[in-house]
């Protein structure tokens, strides 16, 4: 009985603390995932420094490379040429008709995926084992017996840029390495999930419900709290399209009322005046 016990306890302690790993490819989740690094690196750059100035993106050195991702070059450079905008920097659509050059650069783009089991793994190592003997009977695969499951995947993005001044050539700025990594983690409990947590999500899901924590669990500092700056990610109206053609109206008649319309009088001789 007791060595019947102890190999009991030994098998339940396996089955907690054996875990396999695998890459698992989820593809919309990545796109999730790479995007919202991809907008939180831009979000890092501060390009205050050339706000009210007339600045050309350089996009040479990000290459567009076709996949099935949308998430590529060209999703970067718009989300630059975004951030620029937002900055108070003048856009320009060529390098000649602006004062400083932006030349921006990928250092890194791309997802790591991680399967975790917390118990035994479907395993077909005794069949095939028997299948070497000719007289031993076959034996069935062993199933998954977990007791938990864990998915993982990371995004990682690094996005470096510079400026200098157009005509000398003159470096003005540098960003320094702008990188983040955008998570998703799922995790399973006895079968029952996921429980989806990590940047892409607002909150805690449960399979895809959002939890709502108890009023009592959630922080509170019991004080104001600062606005949090404006990001990419952010829905934000600047002004309305009405307000700003106005808003251009009433400074081009205001420039048109300044000038003076031109006299065709001729000026009065010295003579004429006495």
């Amino acid at each position: 009985m007791r060595s019947a016990h102890a190999l009991f306890l030994f098998l339940t302690a396996v089955c907690l603390v054996t875990g396999c790993g695998s890459t698992q490819k989820r593809s919309g989740t990545e796109q999730l995932l790479l995007s919202d690094s991809v907008d939180r690196s831009v979000d890092q750059l501060e390009f205050g420094v050339l706000s009210g100035r007339k600045v050309f993106l350089d996009t040479t050195y990000i290459r567009s490379v076709k996949g099935l991702l949308f998430v590529n070059a060209d999703y970067i450079v718009s989300t630059l040429r975004h951030k620029l905008t937002t900055s108070g920097c003048l856009l320009q659509s060529s390098k000649e008709q602006a004062d400083y050059i932006i030349e921006a650069r990928i250092g890194a783009l791309g997802t790591d995926s991680l399967e975790v089991t917390y118990g035994l793994p479907a395993s077909n190592a005794l069949s095939q084992a028997a299948s070497l003997v000719s007289s031993a009977p076959p034996l069935p695969t062993i199933p998954e017996i977990s007791f938990g499951k864990r998915n993982s995947t990371l995004s990682t993005s690094k996005i470096i840029a510079y400026a200098y001044h157009r005509e000398t050539g003159t470096p003005v700025w540098q960003s320094g390495s702008a990188i983040h990594k955008s998570d998703a983690r799922d995790t399973w409990v006895m079968g029952a999930g996921p429980l989806q947590r990590g940047s892409i999500y607002d909150g805690v899901h449960f399979a895809d419900w959002q939890l709502r924590m108890p009023s009592i669990l959630r922080r509170s500092d019991g004080g104001e709290r600062e606005p949090a700056p404006l990001t990419i990610a952010d829905s934000h109206q600047f002004v309305h399209p009405a307000v700003l053609e106005q808003q251009i109206a009433d400074a081009k008649a205001e420039d048109e009322a300044k000038v003076l319309p031109a006299s065709h009088e001729e000026p009065k001789d010295e003579t004429e005046k006495k």
